[in-house]
């Protein structure tokens, strides 16, 4: 039990890694890494490592958990995962998911003895957790990468072999959180209620995967299966839209009391083996405001100046402000 809280307080933590001598790769642009064709297929094509940089989005631990077990022979079960999304700055409007799993010798399609033990895993863990970062923190990563149901990830290939590690690098603490791009379910569903799709990444659902996203006025369709790894559905009261719930605090306490309308901040993400479809709202944690679902820090980059976090800029920020000062 001791081993397993150590491990969940490191991946909580953050990374930072150098390549290992020699190793080359190469700098690419996530607008660029994740483009796709009209069937929805990457046609990035590089072969070597490549390096993103971008602002990390959230606390590991509360997306994926990472406690392993290396006794799990079940298909496609890995055991402990790993996972973060960072999203790319300015111009460079897309972001990037990277993932790391214990097993991978239970794949029907990996060729080689992917798998780590228990042991090995968590070493792996603390060669990644080296230093803490945390939400708006910039990084630099570089990895080798393949596709996922609709993402292109930076990870191992399904291969332990120390030359495919990837690494990050802390390159500014407290860059600061992007304000999340405000929507409503018409930009990302059209009159059909189906996904949009744009293979030129200019809108729909493409053009906001892997980012910082707040969809407005919305409510649940049903909201009885609220738990850890839950996938629920908003609605606008015409489109709907599927929303993932991650491992955060807030959400293990079951403290939903959101009612209509509600807005939610969250990570596009996609998942699914048709390539133009099967996305999805990440939400990591909520903090039980009753208006926003939301991971805490989310709440505080919609708004900046709101310090405590009820959604309203006024006279009870400063006074908050001016508590900290005299503190």
């Amino acid at each position: 039990m001791k081993r397993l809280a150590i491990l969940a307080h490191l991946a909580a933590l953050a990374v930072v890694g150098v390549p290992a001598t020699g190793q080359t790769s190469a700098a690419v642009t996530h607008s660029d890494f994740q483009a796709v064709d009209e069937h929805g297929e990457h046609v990035y094509a590089a072969t070597d490592k490549v390096t993103l940089e971008g602002i990390l989005l959230h606390h590991p631990a509360d997306m994926l958990d990472p406690t392993p077990d290396d006794t799990i022979t079940e298909m496609f079960n890995l055991g402990g995962t790993w996972q973060i999304f960072f999203q790319g700055e300015g111009a460079d409007h897309a972001g990037t998911a990277v993932f790391l799993g214990q097993l991978y010798n239970n794949l029907p399609w990996v060729a080689v003895d992917g798998g780590y033990t228990d042991e090995e895993f968590v070493a792996e863990l603390i060669r990644l957790n080296s230093a803490r970062f945390g939400p708006g923190d910039r990084i630099r990563v570089t990895g080798y990468f393949l596709s996922y149901k609709g993402k292109l990830n930076i990870n191992e290939q399904h291969n332990k072999n120390p030359d495919h590690d990837f690494t990050i690098e802390l390159l500014a603490r407290g860059a600061g959180l992007p304000r999340p791009e405000v929507l409503t379910l018409d930009d990302l569903k059209d009159s059909d209620d189906d996904f949009i799709f744009d293979p030129t990444r200019q809108t729909g659902c493409e053009y906001h995967q892997s980012r910082l996203i707040k969809v407005e006025d919305v409510y649940f369709a049903d909201s009885s299966g609220w738990a850890p790894g839950a996938e629920l559905t908003i609605t606008d009261g015409i489109r709907t839209f599927p929303v993932k719930l991650g491992r955060g605090n807030g959400i293990y306490a079951g403290s939903n009391n959101l009612t209509e309308p509600f807005d939610v901040i969250g990570i596009m993400d996609q998942e699914s083996t048709d390539l133009t479809s099967g996305y999805r709202l990440y939400v990591m944690n909520y903090d039980g405001n009753g208006s926003v679902l939301a991971s805490r820090q989310h709440r505080r980059a919609d708004k900046p100046g709101d310090l405590n976090l009820d959604g309203i800029l006024d006279l009870d920020d400063l006074a908050e402000l001016l508590e900290d000062w005299n503190e």
